[in-house]
């Protein structure tokens, strides 16, 4: 028996959750809708908080290392990632880049791009 889930939230780090924040709200239309003193909140803006099943967060961290990828020995790595999954690859891509996120040079394989956002978390477009 699992957890009884009434949302999932996932927090990405930054030392400028604006901007960060404003990157992802281009990228998938979403307005923010919470602020505390250290985090913005944003859902899709077909739903409310309440009936939105999905959050994504961010979070302020003075601390905050910007992550490389992929991964080299010694350097920050990242801890999570998101997945986009889209109709058409090469205008996920091509929105994702007039937002500000820059295509991986590396990619692993041509069934997903790997993206990078202003913060330097990887994230992916890929096919529906």
């Amino acid at each position: 028996m699992g957890l009884k889930l009434t949302k999932l939230g996932v927090t990405l780090d930054s030392n400028n959750p604006d901007e960060l924040s404003d990157f992802y709200q281009k990228l998938l239309g979403w307005e923010k809708r919470k602020y505390t003193i250290n985090s913005i909140v944003f859902n899709d803006n077909d739903n409310d908080n309440d009936s939105m099943p999905f959050q994504l967060l961010f979070q302020y961290d003075e601390n905050y290392v910007r992550p490389v990828w992929p991964a080299e020995a010694g350097e920050q790595q990242q801890m999570t990632h998101l997945d986009f999954f889209v109709e058409n690859i090469e205008e996920g891509v091509a929105h994702a880049l007039s937002c500000g996120a820059v295509l991986s040079p590396i990619q692993f394989t041509d069934s997903w791009r790997v993206m990078i956002d202003p913060a330097g978390h990887p994230f992916c477009i890929c096919p529906r």
